[in-house]
């Protein structure tokens, strides 16, 4: 396991590259389990702005929306990957994927101390500022996920130019993965909200219409409640 953490976090594109050619049960569990580990700290950070009960569902909740994802995009990005060039089997570029989603799970869950004193010091649920404070708390968890997001895949970079003989594919290739996740992840979020918690509903795990609406309309209310 730190041995996997150390790999991924330093992008080496030889070692990566080894691990896709060995296929590893055991290293395929210790991707998932970051996930679910780092996803999982992250996730309740997110939810406890709200209340106790919203950040042990956002736990719950968030590292499913991460393993969602990448099953959602395998298909698509090892179709992508193929036709771009970058000699990946569709077992190859599924891994890479869960490999990106398991370097941006340990980035969330070094980055969950911050963001639970960020929580601490916005204004809190029942104030009159409750609604920026909602807001504020959306905007930086839509930043640091993103964020963490390009970390993971960009970490993947070397090892798609080395697959590829290519720098401008890999280029090519990463740009894709990192559109058809933000895409499918941010309507996947939309769908299984809420994840911080809205200040006039009660806490649920799924809202009662979860298809209603979507995410970028979330994301530009919030900040028009900071700016107006």
């Amino acid at each position: 396991m730190i041995a996997l953490i150390k790999g991924l976090l330093r992008g080496d594109a030889e070692e990566i590259a080894r691990w896709l050619t060995e296929f590893d049960a055991r290293r395929t569990a210790h991707c998932a389990l970051l996930i679910l580990g780092g996803c999982g700290i992250y996730g309740a950070t997110i939810g406890i702005w709200r209340a106790p009960l919203q950040a042990a569902s956002t736990a719950a909740k968030f590292p499913l929306l991460i393993f969602l994802t990448c099953a959602g995009n395998a298909f698509l990005n090892g179709m992508l990957a193929q036709l771009l060039g970058s000699r990946l089997s569709f077992r190859q570029t599924s891994f890479a994927i869960l490999m990106s989603f398991a370097t941006a799970a340990i980035v969330l869950g070094a980055l969950s101390p911050i963001t639970f004193f960020v929580i601490l010091n916005a204004p809190p649920l029942g104030s009159s500022r409750a609604i920026m404070g909602h807001s504020v708390t959306l905007l930086m968890h839509v930043g640091l996920i993103a964020y963490a997001g390009v970390i993971g895949n960009r970490r993947l970079f070397r090892l798609l130019e080395r697959m590829s003989g290519s720098r401008d594919t890999a280029r090519r290739v990463l740009v894709s993965w990192l559109a058809g996740n933000l895409l499918l992840g941010a309507q996947l979020a939309w769908v299984l909200r809420p994840f911080i918690g809205s200040p006039q509903i009660p806490v649920q795990f799924f809202r009662d219409e979860p298809l209603r609406g979507n995410f970028y309309e979330a994301v530009w209310n919030a900040l028009t409640h900071l700016i107006s």
